[in-house]
């Protein structure tokens, strides 16, 4: 290979700037589906699987011609499902998935969600988040499965899922995919400590001894390596002062020398630009830094030909070693090679209907139903759940109820997500009403006025369903934590009138302590994705039980954070672990709203 063919195996682009110029005069090794974070015109919103696949093999022909022939990887952030694909099956986000606590369920998200991506021709997923997120107020919470790194490690199985199971003798470190196309490479992130930043601000410092960020935040990382994960991202963040991206004794000391690493290190998106502030003020000496450090692809994305002309100049002044370049030629070969590209290029077009498949729904509903915390039911002995499914009226309330993109959160269709029926879903409204008796009226509100309320004041009770808006990374970051769009004065005016069960949907725990005495009953259901509406009416209206515990601790007001289990101060309004049950068996019909069902609590 020349420098020229290797420098370009090294950068990832975007697919809004490959060409088959590009891609065969410049041996590009990789390119990344920003269509999620910026939206743009390479192909139609409405797209189908066979339209991203044949897209995706046009490409991949180009990269064939060239002079040596090596195909392509395609990377996109499939981080709850194949998430940015219209009618692919969405599950709940990490933070449902740690409430859920399943081991098994994830492995199999894992292999429906690897079935979907290959249904595009996409082989290579930046997942998973394997971040443990120690304060809320940080805007990726969501992407975290808990606070607690034991069940981050323990969640990290869906890597078993997507990629196949290693076989018992294999060596440690090195990258593994099963064969036969039906699996995806994996891509653990952020390494290291991105969840563990001051304040909970994104992309921000981490403070810590080495001990604490190895045992908080790099433990997850020997469980992906020893699950053969094929690819590991860079935080944006630093520890104690030093970018990530530059932090040669974590990269290669420890990541790669110690822990035995072998697959691919690639960067975050423009990650380069900004290690410096203002971004990209020193591109060259910031490159120079991340890939001497130990970064073996980066995602450029769009100003390819300045990473080219400035690899080259630090390559030929040897302020780059051609060592630490055929190093990460090596890496990115070997994944290609791992996840059989060079035999099967092409996408497999008998794959396409695996894209929203119903089996994956009804694994979606599944992992809804089990992601469910019940954090309060009734007042005194009075319980109210489950609901009767045979009330003569009842109201459904807040803007939450009937949008499926509020449900599903950010990284859905487009990076920061958005309202409406943005895809393919069922609403929680939709659930409610396909769960109810025909005898019974559903009355529906999105913002509910006192007159509006005092006119249906005999519903037997009241569901809330209220949340944050969207979000995603650096937008999410919040110092207030607070419901959005007035939901606070939904639950007044209605819980004070209504028999009322309120369900939260959020990325992160959030300020509801001054309302809960208003309500009979409280759920926290994430961000659960297409399938919200069946898996939360299994639940609510007892054909099943609850079975979720609180992957994060609930706290009282914000100026109580960062507040984690095991602290020495920990003052919650709902501990980690905690998590009501019915006290029902599974598929037993749902009865009125005055049972006296035993309800029982576990705390890990």
């Amino acid at each position: 290979m020349t420098t020229h063919e290797k420098i370009g195996q090294m950068a990832q682009i975007d697919l809004s700037v490959a060409s088959p110029d590009v891609l065969i005069n410049h041996s590009i090794g990789s390119i990344v589906n920003g269509v999620v974070r910026i939206g743009h015109p390479v192909i139609a919103p409405n797209a189908t699987p066979a339209m991203w696949a044949d897209m995706i093999d046009g490409f991949q022909k180009s990269a064939l011609s060239a002079r040596l022939g090596i195909p392509i990887i395609y990377g996109t952030d499939a981080v709850h499902g194949h998430n940015n694909i219209l009618g692919a099956t969405i599950f709940p986000h990490n933070i449902g998935l740690g409430a859920a606590r399943d081991e098994d369920l994830m492995v199999k998200i894992g292999s429906a969600t690897a079935l979907e991506l290959q249904g595009t021709g996409m082989p290579y997923t930046f997942a998973p988040c394997i971040a443990v997120c120690r304060d809320p107020r940080w805007g990726r919470c969501y992407e975290s499965y808990s606070e607690d790194t034991q069940i981050v490690r323990s969640m990290a199985k869906i890597i078993l899922g997507l990629q196949g199971y290693p076989p018992q003798n294999h060596t440690l470190g090195y990258p593994f995919v099963a064969s036969g196309g039906r699996k995806v490479l994996a891509c653990a992130k952020h390494y290291a400590g991105d969840g563990g930043t001051q304040g909970g601000v994104d992309a921000y410092n981490t403070v810590t001894t080495y001990d604490d960020l190895y045992h908080i935040h790099m433990t997850p990382y020997i469980d992906a390596i020893a699950m053969g994960v094929s690819t590991i991202m860079a935080s944006y963040s630093s520890w104690n002062g030093i970018k990530m991206h530059a932090n040669s004794f974590l990269l290669t000391h420890i990541l790669k020398q110690e822990m035995s690493f072998q697959g691919m290190v690639i960067s975050d998106w423009e990650a380069i630009d900004r290690m410096t502030n203002p971004p990209s003020s020193h591109y060259k000496e910031s490159l120079k830094a991340a890939i001497n450090a130990g970064i073996d692809m980066v995602m450029i994305p769009y100003k390819y030909q300045q990473y080219l002309t400035y690899m080259t100049e630090l390559v030929s002044s040897g302020e780059i070693p051609i060592n630490r370049i055929d190093d990460a030629v090596r890496r990115i070969l070997r994944v290609k090679f791992v996840q059989g590209l060079f035999e099967r290029p092409m996408a497999d077009q008998s794959l396409h209907p695996m894209v929203g498949h119903k089996k994956h729904r009804e694994l979606a509903r599944e992992a809804v139903r089990k992601s469910l915390v019940l954090l309060k039911n009734g007042k005194g002995e009075e319980k109210m759940l489950p609901l009767s499914k045979n009330a003569p009226k009842i109201l459904v309330v807040g803007s939450h109820a009937h949008n499926i993109g509020y449900q599903c959160g950010g990284w859905t269709i487009s990076w920061q997500g958005t309202s409406g029926n943005i895809t393919k879903g069922t609403t929680i409204l939709e659930g409610i009403k396909r769960v109810v008796s025909k005898q019974t009226q559903v009355v529906f509100q999105e913002k509910p006025d006192k007159q509006f309320v005092n006119k249906n004041q005999d519903s037997s009770y009241a569901i809330v369903v209220v949340g944050e808006l969207p979000y995603a990374e650096t937008d999410g970051d919040s110092k207030e934590l607070r419901l959005s769009l007035d939901e606070e004065e939904t639950i007044k005016t209605v819980c004070k009138e209504v028999q009322c069960l309120v369900i939260v949907v959020s990325g992160r725990p959030v300020v509801i302590e001054p309302y809960v005495d208003m309500m009979e009953a409280l759920v926290a259901a994430w961000l659960p994705g297409s399938e919200a509406g069946t898996g939360i009416a299994d639940v609510i209206f007892g054909d099943y039980d609850f079975q979720g515990k609180l992957p994060r601790t609930w706290f009282r007001r914000v100026d109580q954070l960062p507040m984690n289990f095991g602290d020495p101060y920990y003052d919650p309004l709902y501990p980690f672990g905690y998590g009501l049950q019915m006290g029902i068996q599974s598929h037993k019909r749902g009865h009125g709203g005055s049972s006296s069902s035993a309800s029982s609590f576990s705390s890990i």
